[in-house]
């Protein structure tokens, strides 16, 4: 068998992580035909079906899975290789709003590790505006940030994240009583956005917890404090969306922003593996 081709692994395993191909380009720096050629290829030279292709999915095929762990640690050993003759441990420290973490982080800090395992990560989670500070002062390479109130020219925009209404499993309003509310306190715009849209609905409600972060709101809703307006991907196991229980008004979607300097390739494509896999 002829050497397999680390680009075209590249691709499996990113295409059977984001299970998109267009995701999978988007992290590679390449188009979306290139990546179904190389995948192609790949199958080929290994003469198995890798991946199932659906015209909204794809998912990997049994053999698939079984190659997959194996293609993990060949991108890895390649990485390792490659990066043998460097004198100067390369390092990048990037900034994620709180609001946008959640129970996915392990499997986020894998996919980056899986990309590049020579490079030593420091991950800052905070508020858009503490993040924004730190990059401005040369503390962060880069600032994964729900839009500034102040439009910064500079960043770029990433992707939209949606939000909804969240409590515990089994969760019900009280008739007569205002909804109780877990936020991040007034100088939240999650917050701004979510008693606006309260307001206008003519819907009374208490604020009877706050607290910083997807985590902490996670874990007030699924304790049964209170409702927490969090992201969809950052809700915790337990967490239900009640927005339908208790007729709650649709809360609009925010811009995520990238503020980034970084000049080296590597780094720059470790960030582009980073936001597709949280997109």
């Amino acid at each position: 068998m002829e050497t397999l081709d680390i680009g075209a692994v590249k691709a499996f395993v990113l295409a059977a992580e984001f299970q998109s191909f267009t995701r999978a380009a988007d992290a590679l720096g390449i188009t979306q035909s290139a990546v179904s050629l190389k995948l192609r290829r790949l199958e080929e030279q290994l003469g198995r079906r890798l991946l199932e292709r659906t015209p909204r999915q794809v998912r990997l095929s049994a053999e698939g899975l079984a190659f997959l762990g194996a293609a993990r640690d060949l991108i890895s050993s390649h990485d390792i290789a490659v990066a043998a003759f460097e004198t100067e441990q390369r390092r990048l420290v990037v900034g994620i709003n709180h609001m946008l973490i959640g129970s996915e982080l392990p499997s986020l800090l894998r996919r980056i590790h899986d990309h590049d395992a020579g490079l030593r990560i420091e991950m800052r989670i905070g508020g858009t505006q503490e993040l924004m500070r730190a990059y401005e002062q040369g503390e962060l390479d880069a600032a994964l940030v729900l839009r500034p109130d102040d439009r910064r020219k500079q960043g770029k925009a990433a992707f939209v994240e949606d939000f909804s209404w969240f409590a515990a499993t089994g969760w019900r309003p009280l008739a007569g009583k205002p909804l109780p509310l877990a936020t991040q306190g007034e100088s939240c715009r999650i917050r701004a956005a979510a008693i606006g849209a309260l307001d206008r609905a003519g819907i009374a409600w208490d604020e009877v917890f706050v607290g910083k972060g997807a985590a902490i709101l996670g874990a007030a809703a699924t304790g049964g404090l209170a409702v927490a307006v969090l992201a969809r991907r950052a809700v915790p196991a337990g967490a239900v969306d009640v927005s339908g229980v208790a007729s709650l008004p649709s809360i609009p979607p925010q811009d995520v922003m990238l503020y980034s300097a970084l000049s080296d390739r590597r780094s720059r494509d470790t960030l582009q593996v980073l936001v597709q896999a949280l997109r």
